[in-house]
């Protein structure tokens, strides 16, 4: 239950960051030249603040994952690893049939009466 509320927050959380960071606006680079509007009325504030928001957002992804994976039931994670592992011998058994069966080719050995004439 716990690892289904925290993976919930770490999706909401990430669109927040997508949303912030397309929100602000850029410090530098060519958009920066025409921005000199953005200082009037209080926008520097603005950025700060969403700035801010943008750390704390992506300060809380990492914390939800570490809590996730805490949270993560032992007993699926272990069965998960078996089925794998499992899945992993047969197809290796399998890879090495067929390299056996190719890299043996079945040679006609000729008959000893021929080699006697």
């Amino acid at each position: 239950m716990l690892y289904t509320i925290c993976i919930a927050l770490i999706l909401i959380a990430s669109v927040l960051v997508i949303l912030a960071v397309l929100v602000q606006s850029p410090k530098s680079g060519m958009a920066a030249n025409f921005g000199a509007s953005n200082q009037v009325m209080g926008v520097r504030e603005t950025t700060n603040m969403l700035e801010k928001f943008t750390w704390a957002m992506a300060i809380a992804i990492v914390v939800l994952s570490l809590a996730a994976t805490l949270a993560m039931d032992r007993g699926q994670v272990s069965a998960g690893s078996s089925e794998i592992s499992k899945d992993a011998k047969a197809l290796q058994e399998r890879l090495l049939e067929n390299e056996a069966s190719a890299a043996m080719p079945q040679a006609e050995i000729p008959a000893a009466e021929e080699a006697a004439e």
